[in-house]
């Protein structure tokens, strides 16, 4: 394990290097992202202005949600796009080239692109998180910050699955299917509002097909130190994020699957 984790690390110097050879460059894609992300927030903003709550939530209550997805895809996008880029390895021969290189496959997907302006939805996410638990009446004790950092790596872990699977739909198709960003973009749209709002089937999705819920909604809850109007228990809610974990872990087993029935490009 430190050994591959130490090839993931060389693998990322690399492509940070190579990012950075033009720095204005760099300083303008992540000054995009970060003022794309903040019109997201500034759209919360408006809506609450002029409504005030959302069955119940505060915008303080929906910063919270906000924040820590965004922080989560962030992570997922800026560690593990190499699998959104995936499509061109297949179409070119270059995953050819890892399968007689004797590292995992998907070490070194992930590693081939690592997308250092993603910094700038993290700065923002990050900064609207802050500014919740600022404004939040909530007693932030060890357990509740060790529970926020454990909701947004989960989040990281099932957004970083999403794309695993995307790419693992190319072995199949040799084009990555932009169906599958409905669920990756549209799901950090869908997690900055309370999972309550919206309808049984589109809940019952978001829980217990891509857990979305479980490293969002539910841990806000804890949080926030609220009932859920869904039942869901107490200690799901602390336990929630490991479905991320899990989800994965089920991706990346799902990728061997793909990679065993991989048959090269023919070209």
């Amino acid at each position: 394990m430190p050994g591959t984790l130490a090839l993931y690390g060389r693998y990322a110097s690399a492509s940070v290097k190579s990012q950075l050879e033009y720095r204005a460059s760099f300083l303008m894609h992540a000054a995009g992202n970060f003022l794309l992300s903040g019109i997201d927030f500034c759209t919360l903003w408006a809506l609450f202005n002029r409504f005030g709550t959302i069955r119940g939530w505060t915008l303080a209550e929906v910063a919270l949600l906000y924040g820590m997805v965004n922080l989560s895809f962030a992570l997922a996008e800026a560690l593990a796009r190499g699998f959104g880029t995936f499509e061109t390895l297949v179409r070119h021969g270059g995953f050819d080239r890892m399968l007689l290189r004797p590292r995992s496959t998907a070490l070194q997907v992930a590693g081939q692109e690592v997308q250092l302006m993603r910094v700038g939805r993290f700065f923002q996410g990050g900064g609207v998180l802050l500014w919740a638990a600022a404004s939040l009446d909530v007693r932030w004790t060890a357990a509740k910050v060790t529970l926020t950092a454990a909701a947004i790596i989960g989040g990281a872990c099932l957004f970083a699955g999403l794309f695993v699977l995307q790419a693992t739909l190319t072995f199949f198709t040799t084009s990555t299917l932009e169906i599958v960003n409905t669920v990756t973009y549209g799901g950090v749209e869908t997690a900055q509002y309370p999972l309550s709002v919206y309808r049984p089937w589109f809940r019952g999705f978001f829980t217990f097909v891509v857990p979305l819920a479980c490293v969002n909604y539910l841990p806000a809850h804890a949080l926030l130190e609220r009932n859920d109007p869904l039942g869901s228990p107490s200690w799901l809610r602390w336990a929630a994020p490991l479905a991320g974990v899990l989800f994965l872990t089920v991706a990346l087993r799902i990728w061997e699957l793909g990679v065993r029935h991989y048959r090269s490009t023919g070209s």
